[in-house]
């Protein structure tokens, strides 16, 4: 890893706590508050513990922008949890074969890139 992509990275690590101190839940309440900013702060170290020992430049690249985007995401929507992905339509039925198989790819594709470590870690 460059010095300069660590300094990015311990900058986002910087960002994401000094956000989960000024967190404020959607609904107000104080009980909700602090369990987001605990949920913010364990997801936080769980996912950069589990990077840590990345060495492949492309992959540090993708997951660094995949904390920029649950960041951004976030603090957009005001939800420290991960957004649903939208299914294709009749995506929960029971289909076998050909169909199925298609479902599960077309799923695959629609995945945003702010969700591919919430499937390896819950």
């Amino acid at each position: 890893m460059t010095a300069v992509t660590r300094q990015q990275v311990l900058g986002l690590y910087r960002k994401i706590f000094r956000i989960a101190r000024k967190w404020q839940s959607a609904s107000g309440q104080a009980e909700e508050t602090l369990q987001e900013k605990e949920y913010i702060k364990k997801k936080a170290r769980t996912l950069f513990h589990k990077n840590k020992n990345v060495t492949d430049p492309k992959l540090i690249k993708q997951c660094i922008e995949e904390c920029e985007a649950r960041i951004e995401i976030g603090l957009h929507y005001n939800i420290p949890y991960p957004r649903p992905i939208h299914l294709p339509p009749m995506g929960l039925a029971h289909q076998q074969g050909r169909m199925l198989r298609h479902q599960e790819k077309l799923r695959k594709i629609s995945k945003p890139i702010y969700l591919k470590s919430h499937d390896d870690i819950s």
